[in-house]
């Protein structure tokens, strides 16, 4: 047991150190969020007006770019599977003393702790906005980007170790965040939308993560807390069984 928890700490270190190293990339990830909230929510908030809207527009699109920047920064670390494996890296440690579970689980917590940081640092700007954030509610919002970085940081290395090639990746990566993003209800309510894209929402697991931290930012959350949690927490663990499995089998 001691020997697995110094194999995931290693991995998650060296993610970390990895991830911060690249300077340009962390500062590009925190300004994007930032210009989708002021511009988009500027923008938009002055020609949307809707009942189902109570709060500012860039009020209600806030907890939206706070899951935006953990979907953003979770999956596409899933690159780091495609570097290691090109550059050798991924043989060696497939071959080390540790279970193929821990480095899934390492790697995870790496990518997962880069996107949490940043979406704490987002969610210290949410004066932008006009809004406040109780230090207790602050407190509650974390283990659910916690639990959203993870599911979907897993998803992205599964994605990542059964494809190739960088520009493969990119490709899926195209095809499954922004549809991921748009159907979550992040930038605009989806309870008046046809019945099939509410069920796409519904299908979707960072529609209950953002509606999570809406709902205790803004409390205007359309599900229960717990119900939120629950299945944020249910599609993080099956991603990581899943993801496991896979590294398990695969030669």
């Amino acid at each position: 047991m001691r020997r697995e928890l110094r194999g995931i700490y290693s991995i998650w270190l060296r993610e970390i150190i990895k991830f911060y190293r690249e300077r340009i990339h962390f500062a590009s990830a925190m300004t994007t969020p930032l210009l989708w909230l002021i511009i988009f929510g500027g923008g938009m908030g002055i020609n949307l007006r809707t009942g189902v809207i109570s709060s500012g527009y860039s009020a209600y699109i806030f907890p939206g770019i706070v899951g935006m920047t953990l979907l953003f920064t979770s999956m596409r670390s899933g690159i780091s599977v495609i570097w290691d494996r090109e550059f050798g890296f991924l043989k060696e440690i497939l071959v080390s003393p540790i279970s193929r579970t821990s480095i899934v689980i390492g790697k995870a917590l790496g990518g997962a702790t880069s996107a949490l940081t940043q979406g704490i640092m987002l969610l210290l700007l949410s004066f932008i906005v006009h809004i406040y954030i109780s230090p207790l509610n602050f407190i509650k919002i974390i283990p659910i980007m916690l639990f959203i970085s993870l599911g979907f940081d897993v998803f992205g290395l599964f994605i990542a170790s059964i494809i190739d090639s960088f520009e493969g990746f990119q490709t899926i990566m195209s095809f499954i965040i922004m549809p991921t993003f748009f159907l979550s209800g992040a930038l605009f309510p989806l309870t008046n939308a046809p019945g099939w894209l509410q069920t796409l929402s519904l299908l979707n697991p960072l529609t209950y993560g953002v509606d999570a931290i809406r709902g205790i930012i803004l409390n205007e959350g359309r599900f229960s807390l717990s119900y939120d949690l629950l299945i944020v927490i249910g599609f993080a663990s099956f991603m990581l069984i899943i993801t496991s499995w896979l590294f398990n089998v695969k030669k």
